[in-house]
């Protein structure tokens, strides 16, 4: 039996076949088609998995019910992401009827409340995945509710639920102990009281998302350093007000750290990424984008003691020249594994950088904007070394003195692909 939601053919038992063309999933469940299809069709046991992103205009409460009609207790995965028709009445009645689902996707759906919660808790004990990314209206409520009917929960995604409040965490991390993964970008309101809950309450966590939350600090991360030792992708972009503490804790505690992204965490300097580059060996991306005290000494530590690096972005990072470059495209980490490096608006780079990086032979994409001193024949020269490589780059003008021109200005990704 092969299932293909846009262009399905069934083979039954007998070696009829059964074709169509849907153009709106609804009719897979409203629609009289023959009584081969109905018979494939109504049987529950043949949708355990279903993702209607792909029409997600078409997708209203009612196929939603009759979906969850007709899979009952089979269906184990759903994606309704996107599908703004649907709302808590259909989710309730959903929720009654498939309770055995494991993973439900409500990323979008903002005519979804806290009353959906309520349903998956009462109805949907083994629920393992949620996600409810920019559902605006969930809040508290709605983490207290999984907390006392979800208690396998192990990967929530509430970003940009910006109503949640350190109280909502509390309630969710004492009672569901086997979270690995929490993503909580754009809870503007979170600080670090919720983070002491989450270290203290999810031994097992392994991916944490606090991009944006500027209210957050040293103290409250570390408490997640110290109590979440198996963690492996950490994003605090946007966090201000985190300094060098934070990853001395990182390396203290963390050594299976794979992914960070601290984008504008501008007080980060080469101290703290010396004592992470040499404790966390696993790492294998790192963004780096306007930490803007960094120089070569990071890059040195990091060809030297982070074998496994593939994607390293270094955008905005004024200090960093062509030396440190060189050191990145002489260590392990350089003829097989790194495979993206971005380094737009790093005005001090130049052909040399080219030069040293020729022998990254896994090197897919490299970012240019802004770097005034790489030039096209640099440009050239690499992709005879690498000839499917991307080069990202804009040529702009060259820039005057300070006291003719103002600041140097910067220039966005999307302008010219060489």
């Amino acid at each position: 039996l092969r299932l293909d939601i846009e262009s399905i053919t069934m083979f039954t038992n007998s070696d009829e076949a059964v074709s169509c063309n849907l153009k709106n999933p609804k009719y897979l469940f409203l629609y009289p088609w023959s009584q081969s299809w109905n018979v494939l069709a109504l049987d529950g046991s043949n949708w355990q998995r279903i993702d209607l992103f792909d029409f997600q205009r078409d997708i209203e409460g009612r196929v939603v019910e009759n979906i969850s009609k007709r899979c009952g207790g089979f269906l184990r995965k759903l994606s309704l992401r996107g599908c703004l028709g649907v709302g808590d009445s259909a989710l309730r009645t959903f929720s009654q009827n498939c309770r055995n689902i494991e993973l439900l996707s409500l990323n979008g759906c903002t005519k979804i409340t806290d009353s959906t919660c309520n349903s998956l808790s009462k109805f949907c004990p083994k629920l393992k995945h949620l996600d409810l990314a920019s559902c605006t209206s969930i809040t508290n409520l709605s983490l207290k509710a999984l907390s006392e009917g979800c208690p396998l929960l192990e990967q929530l995604n509430i970003s940009w639920c910006d109503q949640v409040t350190k109280d909502g965490i509390q309630a969710l991390v004492r009672s569901c102990p086997g979270l690995k993964g929490l993503f909580l970008k754009g809870c503007t309101q979170l600080e670090d009281e919720a983070l002491k809950h989450i270290g203290a309450h999810c031994p097992e966590l392994v991916t944490l998302n606090l991009q944006t939350c500027s209210q957050i600090t040293d103290e409250g991360l570390i408490t997640i350093c110290r109590g979440c030792h198996r963690l492996q992708s950490l994003c605090v972009s946007g966090c201000a007000n985190i300094t060098d503490a934070i990853l001395h804790a990182l390396g203290q505690n963390c050594p299976r750290l794979r992914i960070l992204e601290v984008a504008r965490c501008s007080q980060l300097t080469d101290v703290g990424f010396t004592t992470l580059a040499r404790n966390c060996h696993e790492l294998e991306k790192m963004d780096l984008e306007e930490c803007v005290q960094i120089t070569d000494g990071t890059l040195i530590q990091l060809s030297i003691h982070c074998p496994r690096l593939q994607v390293l972005s270094l955008s905005h990072c004024e200090l960093i020249t062509d030396d440190g470059i060189r050191h990145l495209g002489s260590g392990p980490c350089a003829h097989d594994r790194l495979e993206v490096i971005e380094l737009d608006n790093c005005p001090l780079i130049t052909d040399a950088s080219l030069e040293h990086l020729k022998s990254c032979h896994s090197l897919d994409r490299i970012e240019l904007y802004d770097c005034q001193q790489i030039t096209r024949a640099g440009i050239k020269r690499l992709r005879t070394h690498l000839p499917n490589i991307k080069v990202h780059a804009y040529f702009a003008p060259v820039t005057p003195p300070p006291s003719v021109g103002g600041s140097r200005q910067r220039f966005c990704r999307c302008c010219v692909l060489l």
